[in-house]
């Protein structure tokens, strides 16, 4: 059974950047994103200051966000990279099914990927993680490389958006048949 700890709160920063930005999403009408709270009981807590120190996850969870912008239905997970390769491992196969259902509903699923040693962030499209997916299940790489991702996807910093993944959005949309 999966366990959680301190060294979970690794992407804390990344999420907090998420979460600013989908605030500042809402107060301008843009979209409505909610962060999806992983559900976790508690084994141990430090009853001094009142934190849990160790807990058990109660199930997989999906993604780590969930909404509509323009009322298009949205998904997606944020993960963090401290170097130029991307682990797959970092991505679960029950993420993967949970974002191709979503994607035949009519939503949008994708990962939003922060290169934090370049401090770029990456909208990884559904379909290029797809590519990179099954290259590892056919007993390629079983990570990606930056250089191997496609430009166009990388967000700049614009409008005053920390994490402006509404244009990563609109060009996922228009490269969709």
């Amino acid at each position: 059974m999966a366990t959680w700890n301190s060294r979970g709160l690794r992407g804390s920063t990344l999420e907090e950047l998420v979460n600013r930005t989908n605030e500042q999403y809402r107060e301008k009408g843009l979209a409505l994103i909610q962060k999806i709270p992983t559900p976790i009981t508690p084994v141990r807590m430090d009853k001094n200051n009142r934190h849990i120190t160790l807990a058990y996850f109660e199930q997989k969870s999906t993604v780590d966000y969930i909404g509509a912008v323009q009322g298009i239905p949205v998904c997606f997970d944020a993960k963090e990279c401290c170097t130029d390769t991307f682990p797959l491992a970092n991505i679960h196969s029950h993420q993967v099914e949970f974002m191709e259902a979503f994607e035949k509903q009519g939503g949008v699923a994708f990962f939003l990927i922060f290169f934090s040693h370049e401090n770029l962030f990456y909208y990884l499209t559904l379909r290029e993680l797809i590519t990179f997916w099954k290259r590892m299940e056919q007993g390629g790489r079983k990570s990606f490389r930056r250089e191997e991702l496609t430009a166009e996807y990388y967000l700049g910093r614009k409008g005053g958006f920390l994490v402006p993944y509404l244009e990563g959005i609109q060009k996922d949309l228009s490269h969709r048949d």
